[in-house]
């Protein structure tokens, strides 16, 4: 996969981008979502769930650390929000790294806090440049 590139001026643009993100999960499982506080990484998610087969409502697990989410296909997607962890060991003790090789789709809010344990991944990251417009680029970090 090359690095793609969105340039979204409304948020009615952004399910193009879901619908992209959804179909690498064909080829990958882990997706890692970078962008400032309000620049949309749940609300990006919350569609990505949606295309995946999640009939749940989808909230951020900003104070659980993770949401488990059952899909239509009998699938599961994991939700992490790793805004509040205060030491990678909180996410080693947690037990992140069973979920990241389980081979269930696994969706990182602020992965830059547990960067060490991260393995291969899709790298979303999100700028916003105006109320409503957003730069997108999506690339493999290997």
């Amino acid at each position: 996969m090359h690095n793609t590139l969105f340039k979204i001026n409304t948020i009615s643009e952004l399910p193009q981008v879901a619908k992209y993100i959804a179909n690498a999960s064909l080829q990958h499982s882990i997706f890692c979502f970078y962008g400032e506080m309000g620049a949309g990484k749940t609300t990006l998610i919350k569609l990505i769930t949606t295309l995946l087969g999640v009939n749940n409502k989808v909230t951020s697990p900003t104070y659980s650390l993770v949401n488990e989410y059952s899909t239509i296909h009998n699938t599961t997607v994991y939700h992490f929000d790793f805004y509040r962890i205060n030491a990678v060991s909180e996410a080693y003790d947690m037990g992140f790294e069973e979920y990241a090789y389980s081979g269930n789709i696994c969706l990182i809010e602020w992965p830059q806090n547990i960067t060490e344990l991260l393995p291969p991944h899709l790298c979303i990251n999100i700028d916003k440049t105006a109320d409503t417009s957003r730069t997108i680029s999506i690339s493999e970090v290997m």
